[in-house]
């Protein structure tokens, strides 16, 4: 089944009239899913449209999605109001002049506000735009979700890897010798040997702490825990989808149940296949804290 990582790269670009415009998102590694946004001013509706879609297709990861628009240089047109300046024109010639002042020129009267008008191209924001824009969310969605499905699928073959590893350790503990009766009874007998040399130690008490002491070495819980947990990571496996959460539990158990073997070890041999383990339990923590 489909395993999905929660890192990937996505672009999408396209060119509506005069206005070259590209989305892009990058998502990593994140508890939940949180999407942060970065619009041009006045797209901002268009924004949340991406935003939801992404919310509606990603269940776990930070994204920062962005939208930038290139626009061709605007050039200012200037427009002569015509009309004022013929009206203010024959104002100023049916109006007495005084002596000494000399006649409206049409420097001055251009000077005049309202005559000259100054008008900017159309923006090139348009329902046209909005629909190209919301199109390109489509493309950009379903490439992000390829980019963190093919990364998934690279997840999966470490994971399965770091799997097998994990259940080869598991199996050598079972089979180890130091940990078999026989071995286990040798060990105490060769201490409580030593300490009945010492003397002033009843016997049967002695054996009674043997037995207890005996009892608490014992793995099998450990080993039996692992083997569920492990059992239990192969069928998310194989179930795929949102699991990250799932695997990064059993991670720590996994963990937790190494520790375990480890400390309980009374074997050299059972104590490095322990720290083995914990090795690769660690390595496959790392790995699933990257799943969705």
């Amino acid at each position: 089944m489909i395993l999905s990582s929660m890192t990937g790269f996505a672009r999408a670009t396209g060119t509506t009239g005069p206005v070259q415009w590209a989305w892009e998102v990058r998502s990593v590694n994140g508890r939940g899913l949180d999407v942060r946004l970065r619009v041009p001013n006045g797209l901002e509706s268009v924004g949340e449209v991406a935003r939801t879609a992404l919310q509606k297709t990603l269940t776990r990861g930070q994204c920062q999605l962005s939208l930038n628009l290139t626009r061709p240089e605007t050039r200012a047109r200037v427009r002569i109001n015509e009309a004022l300046l013929a009206e203010l024109a024959a104002a100023t010639a049916r109006v007495p002049r005084p002596e000494g002042l000399a006649p409206a020129s049409l420097d001055g009267l251009l000077g005049i506000r309202g005559v000259i008008e100054s008008e900017d191209e159309p923006a090139a924001e348009s329902d046209s735009l909005a629909h190209d824009l919301a199109e390109g969310v489509v493309r950009l969605v379903a490439d992000l979700v390829e980019a963190r499905r093919a990364e998934g699928r690279q997840l999966r073959a470490i994971i399965e890897g770091q799997l097998v590893a994990m259940s080869r350790l598991r199996q050598a503990a079972e089979a180890c010798p130091g940990r078999q009766p026989e071995a286990v009874k040798a060990r105490l007998s060769a201490s409580i040997a030593v300490l009945m040399e010492a003397g002033g130690l009843d016997p049967d008490r002695l054996h009674q702490e043997a037995v207890l002491i005996a009892a608490k070495a014992d793995v099998r819980e450990e080993l039996d825990r692992l083997s569920a947990h492990l059992d239990s990571v192969g069928e998310l496996l194989a179930k795929g989808g949102a699991i990250g959460r799932k695997l990064d539990f059993l991670a720590q158990e996994l963990g937790r149940e190494a520790n375990t073997l480890c400390a309980k070890a009374g074997d050299i041999a059972l104590s490095r296949i322990g720290l083995d383990l914990k090795a690769v339990v660690e390595q496959f923590r790392e790995q699933v804290q990257n799943v969705e």
